[in-house]
């Protein structure tokens, strides 16, 4: 008899799709930690760049942004650690680690970066134009949609919460360039060197968010993708 499973929805009882079989799992859990690698590596370059563009620029969002890619680095090497095992029990064991190392990323972010942005509003120095900073900004911008979406799309079929998780941040960094890029923007055509660290203040908002639902966001994607995008579901962070 096959394996059915029910959501109660608006309309009642919703009978979900099966699980993937063994073969469809490996192949999804090779997928994300291909995935992984991709972003990891872009992230190291992103905040090597970052961090040091923000630097030579007293830029307190482009080095928020930086040290954001590499939270993301350690996220993503979080979710690789929970693949490397092959088994999905131990993958399974490993998701809530992963979760919570994520989260704890995402919360040391904003705090550093809300102190960092007082200290520029209270008027301790202003932040130059950053040319390179510029650049990585819609660099970012254009490359990360496609990563995230290709993510999330494994992670939510395979029913990791960790991976789709991971997802979010690779998209966090989506509106984290658009962001950056437009107090970059700002501060550079207008010299409103207060643009630099609202900017920054933004991202640590939004890291807050994403830190405290990845925090508690490990039950919401443990179906697959069909299931989890039930209407009626009321989960938000396979969305």
């Amino acid at each position: 008899m096959p394996d059915l499973r029910h959501r109660r929805g608006d309309a009642g009882m919703t009978a979900l799709p099966p699980a993937p079989s063994p073969r469809r799992r490996a192949a999804l859990a090779r997928r994300v930690r291909l995935l992984v690698a991709a972003t990891i590596t872009y992230n190291a370059i992103e905040a090597v760049v970052a961090v040091t563009a923000g630097t030579l620029a007293s830029s307190g969002a482009l080095i928020a942004f930086g040290l954001d890619s590499v939270i993301e680095v350690a996220s993503a090497a979080a979710v690789a650690w929970q693949f490397s095992a092959r088994d999905p029990e131990p993958v399974e064991r490993r998701e809530r680690r992963a979760l919570r190392i994520i989260a704890v990323s995402f919360f040391a972010l904003a705090a550093y970066v809300t102190v960092d942005s007082a200290r520029a509003l209270l008027g301790d120095g202003g932040a130059a134009p950053s040319t390179p900073g510029l650049v990585l900004a819609a660099l970012s911008l254009a490359v990360m949609p496609f990563l995230s979406a290709a993510q999330r799309r494994a992670g939510r079929e395979l029913g990791s919460a960790s991976a789709v998780a991971d997802s979010r941040q690779t998209l966090l960094c989506t509106y984290l360039s658009a962001v950056l890029l437009a107090g970059l923007a700002v501060n550079g055509l207008f010299g409103w060197a207060w643009a630099d660290p609202v900017a920054a203040l933004v991202i640590a908002a939004v890291a807050v968010r994403e830190g405290r639902d990845a925090w508690r966001g490990d039950a919401c994607c443990a179906v697959p993708a069909p299931a989890a995008a039930t209407k009626g579901s009321g989960c938000a962070c396979c969305a």
